[in-house]
C-alpha cells in the first residue's frame, strides 16, 4: 500500500493546509475591502496573500504527493480562486445598484 502522505512530511501538510485556508480568506476579505476603500495598499496586501495562497498549493501538492489529475485539478482550483472574489463583488454590485429593486421593496413595504 503507497503512504498518501510521509510521516516527515505530516506538519508540512498540516501547516499548509492551515495557510491555504487562512490565506484564501485574507485574500477575499481584502480583495473586498480594497473594492470599498480604494487604496493602493490594502489591493497589494490582497494579492500579497493570493501569493501566498499559491505558493501553499504547492507546498502542500508536493507533501501530499498529488501527481496527476490531482495536482491539475488543485491548480485548477487556486486560478478559480483568483476570480471567485471578483465575480463574486460585480454580482453583487449589479445586484443592489439597480433601483428598480430598490423601489419595489419600498412599494412592498407601503
Amino acid at each position: 500500500m503507497i503512504e498518501p502522505v510521509a510521516l516527515k512530511d505530516f506538519f508540512v501538510t498540516f501547516y499548509s493546509s492551515a495557510l491555504i485556508i487562512m490565506a484564501g480568506a485574507s485574500y477575499a476579505l481584502l480583495f473586498t475591502w480594497s473594492k470599498v476603500n480604494s487604496r493602493l495598499i490594502i489591493k497589494l496586501s490582497a494579492y500579497l496573500s493570493y501569493l501566498v495562497l499559491l505558493i501553499s498549493v504547492y507546498q502542500l501538492s508536493m507533501a501530499a504527493n498529488l501527481v496527476g489529475y490531482w495536482q491539475i485539478i488543485s491548480y485548477v482550483m487556486v486560478v478559480g480562486y483568483f476570480f471567485a472574489p471578483i465575480a463574486i463583488w460585480h454580482l453583487c454590485h449589479k445586484t443592489h445598484e439597480d433601483s428598480t429593486l430598490t423601489t419595489t421593496l419600498e412599494n412592498n413595504n407601503e
